[in-house]
């Protein structure tokens, strides 16, 4: 005879399974998607910040105090992170003070009390990869939203946030002593598969004027890690044939804009959040591919109109360093 107890059990099961199934990487299912209108004259604007969380040192209180000011003067809709946002070893736990320390209490300007999108990079994937991911962070700060890969869907744009820490194989082969959380990511080769054919679903499907990438690795550089051979191989094709205009990521810890002649695609670099100043760099074979390169400290603004997009890179005391823009011609239907 069925009790509430097993009605209930029975009811919850196929739930419990899936749960199971998506958290060891044996289930399927579509990007995450979060919906962000832009303000009512069809713009938007927001600032991109990588690398950073070092609880306000190597200058990352100084970055934010600028961005402060920067996002103030643009009226920005949200902040996007390229990852790294917990060094040097992520976060141990959902009760880590470190999160309040390297985000909630250094990030404190008006202007950037909106919605943060957050990737993982590396050093957050040595850390409890979970705890990033947990609603319990949004609850201490409702600004903080991480996800592994996802889609802001704005009108306009669509902006995918990739995890592309999975694609490295040098994490897997080589850890170099550190362990990796790689829950939910194993088996490695189902977990890419799945991602990649998301990615150009979601590309494909778009309908937005303006299409971004957002993950933490380097597609192209001239930074010290050089490019990341397995997204050059892997994922770039993808988002090349589906006319992405822009990639933006972090893990190289400076400031940088490539064109080249190959790619549609502008590859900038922002990962100057806190500790920078490298001092190596790993230039292409034809330098002219390097519009601009920073060593140093600072961030990056975006502003997106259906006509328009434009680009700045600031150093930590809010200098503008580099620009870029590119237009679309709007196309209306009689």
């Amino acid at each position: 005879m069925a009790t509430p107890l097993t009605s209930s059990l029975a009811t919850l099961a196929p739930l419990i399974l899936a749960a199971i199934m998506m958290c060891s990487g044996l289930a399927h299912a579509e990007l995450e998607r979060f919906e962000h209108s832009p303000k009512p004259d069809n713009s938007l604007s927001f600032l991109v910040v990588g690398d950073w969380g070092r609880k306000g040192l190597y200058n990352q209180t100084e970055v934010a105090v600028q961005m402060g000011i920067i996002g103030e003067m643009m009226d920005i809709d949200f902040v996007a992170s390229t990852g790294d946002n917990f060094y040097d070893n992520g976060l141990t736990g959902v009760d880590d003070p470190a999160f309040d320390e390297s985000f909630s209490k250094i990030y404190t300007a008006p202007s950037l009390q909106k919605q943060w999108y957050n990737v993982l990079g590396n050093h957050d994937y040595r850390g409890d990869v979970e705890a990033q991911l947990s609603p319990i962070l949004r609850a201490l700060d409702s600004r903080w939203l991480c996800s592994r890969s996802f889609i802001v869907n704005a009108e306009i744009v669509d902006i995918l946030f990739v995890d592309t820490n999975p694609f490295v194989d040098e994490y897997f082969t080589k850890p170099g002593g550190y362990n990796y959380d790689w829950r939910a990511v194993l088996p490695r080769e189902k977990y890419l598969s799945n991602l990649l054919k998301d990615v150009d679903s979601a590309l494909k499907e778009s309908r937005a004027k303006w299409k971004i990438v957002v993950g933490h690795h380097t597609i192209k550089t001239a930074g010290i890690h050089g490019n990341t051979e397995e997204l050059v191989k892997q994922l770039l094709p993808i988002l090349e044939e589906n006319n992405v205009d822009l990639y933006i990521n972090g893990h190289d810890h400076c400031l940088e804009h490539i064109s080249t002649a190959d790619s549609p695609i502008q590859f900038l670099t922002s990962g100057g959040g806190s500790k920078a100043w490298r001092g190596v760099m790993k230039w292409p074979a034809n330098p002219d591919e390097v519009k601009f390169y920073y060593d140093g400290q600072g961030f990056m603004s975006v502003k997106i109109t259906p006509a328009q997009v434009d680009v700045a890179f600031y150093d930590v005391s809010g200098s503008v360093l580099h620009t870029w823009s590119r237009t679309k011609e709007i196309f209306s239907i009689v």
